[in-house]
């Protein structure tokens, strides 16, 4: 049995030593010595190029996730051909990087960098005087900083590999130079390997007809990691927002007028949280009930409410939203109650009426429950939450995973929800932020001293 090109790591992992044995014994000498750097044998599935006549590929990944080694084989597979002397599809690349240090140190030279990946029959030559790299077959890369735009000004090019342009502080300038320099041969493509942030640049790229995008998490290379290192950014920054750009190579989008940013929400994260006086679950039911769109938001939330309002501090500890059936949610919001031992259970009622309760009462007859109706529009009634924590009187709870929930946060604005769907985690949480401060503040009275 020989194992298909796409997957053939994978079928030497899980197959028996027979097998493997087979397969090898069924080369000879040239293929044997050439498997080590077929790196369509030995890739992961995001690394490969997507089918389809491309202009941009964008690899975008966790930490640690191979887009530098995606990069590096890509580069190989446009200059080199059948022998080391014969010309590839791209003779004149591009190599930019945010400094001319890191091309050199990472894209060129790096443990996954090009040098690394070649096999020695292939192996270009590193010119630092004149900051390229030469192939056998004549090819040649050369190295640009995005710190200097200008100097792709007049060179011309068929290839282009682009590292971490989400992080580069004049990428926009340095990306629409490339593009006037990618000129040569019948189809000049380029790769940008990055880690996502979200800038301008970055996302009018994806947004392009032209442009095609792979993504994977840093779970995904686990095989070429340290254990302490997936265990330590795991336990730190899994189900957070920051750990779902970085670790889950997913883009996330700070959209101009949010009521939060994700500079906030990393300000506020804690590692410990105190005891608490008071605790709700707050839930806000699904409309329709088992639509795979719609989920009941469910957060858990406590308080520290000892002294004057503006002395008080909510918690933010679970999200435990769930779809299916109502059954499904007031099973799921009342065991969220008895886990974190909250006073109460709040919900919206505004589309379900008395059938909320009465579903949370056929789980629980005695569950202590609050039936809320809003008045106002979902970004009007968010606001005094977000002040909150712009006042820095909320916190999350890291070991919650509130990436979800955070998500929704960033994408709401005063003139209401800029994402697709309902914010269901979000409204459930200005419901139990609601329920802990704010009304309890408006009907605050310091206590009477009487006078003898």
């Amino acid at each position: 049995m020989q194992p298909e090109l796409r997957s053939g790591a994978a079928w030497l992992a899980s197959a028996t030593p027979q097998d493997v044995d087979a397969f090898l014994d069924g080369l000879d000498e040239n293929s044997l010595l050439a498997l080590p750097w077929l790196f369509e044998f030995w890739a992961l599935p995001h690394q490969l190029p997507p089918m389809g006549d491309w202009k941009s590929w964008v690899i975008m990944g966790g930490r640690g996730a191979g887009k530098t080694r995606a990069g590096a084989e890509w580069v190989r597979s446009q200059v080199e051909s059948s022998t080391p002397l014969d010309a590839g599809k791209a003779s004149r690349v591009a190599l930019v990087g945010e400094t001319y240090d890191q091309v050199r140190d990472v894209m060129i030279m790096g443990d996954s960098g090009i040098i690394a990946c070649s096999p020695p029959d292939r192996r270009p030559t590193w010119e630092a005087s004149r900051r390229r790299l030469v192939w056998p077959n004549g090819a040649m890369a050369m190295a640009y900083s995005a710190h200097d735009p200008e100097a792709l000004r007049g060179p011309q090019f068929d290839a282009a590999w682009v590292d971490e342009l989400a992080k580069w502080k004049r990428a926009e300038d340095t990306w629409d130079m490339l593009q006037f320099a990618l000129r040569l041969g019948w189809h000049p493509q380029q790769v940008v390997t990055t880690t996502p942030r979200d800038v301008a640049v970055l996302r009018a790229i994806m947004k392009n007809p032209s442009t095609v995008v792979t993504h994977a998490p840093t779970e995904a290379n686990r095989a070429y990691l340290a254990e302490s290192f997936l265990a330590e950014v795991q336990a730190r920054y899994a189900g957070t927002r920051l750990g779902r750009q970085e670790l889950e190579g997913v883009l996330l989008e700070d959209i101009e007028g949010a009521l939060w940013s994700t500079q906030m929400l990393e300000a506020l994260r804690i590692d410990e949280v105190p005891a608490l006086d008071r605790i709700v679950v707050a839930l806000d039911p699904a409309v329709t009930a088992g639509s795979a769109s719609d989920e009941c938001g469910i957060i858990v939330a406590g308080a520290v409410t000892k002294g004057p309002p503006q002395d008080w501090r909510a918690y933010v500890l679970g999200d435990l939203s769930i779809g299916g059936k109502p059954t499904d949610w007031a099973k799921a919001a009342i065991a969220a109650m008895e886990r974190f031992g909250a006073d109460r259970l709040v919900a919206e009622v505004n589309q379900g009426g008395d059938l909320i309760e009465g579903v949370l009462r056929q789980v629980d007859p005695l569950v202590p429950f609050r039936a809320l109706r809003a008045g106002r529009g979902k970004g009007v009634r968010a606001e005094p939450v977000a002040a909150l924590y712009e006042q820095g009187r909320v916190y999350h709870d890291r070991k919650a995973s509130l990436g979800k929930l955070e998500d929704q946060m960033c994408q709401m604005t005063v003139q209401g929800y800029q994402a697709k769907g309902s914010p269901d985690r979000l409204d459930a949480l200005v419901w139990a932020l609601t329920e802990l401060m704010i009304e309890p503040a408006a009907h605050w009275r310091r206590p009477q001293v009487r006078r003898l």
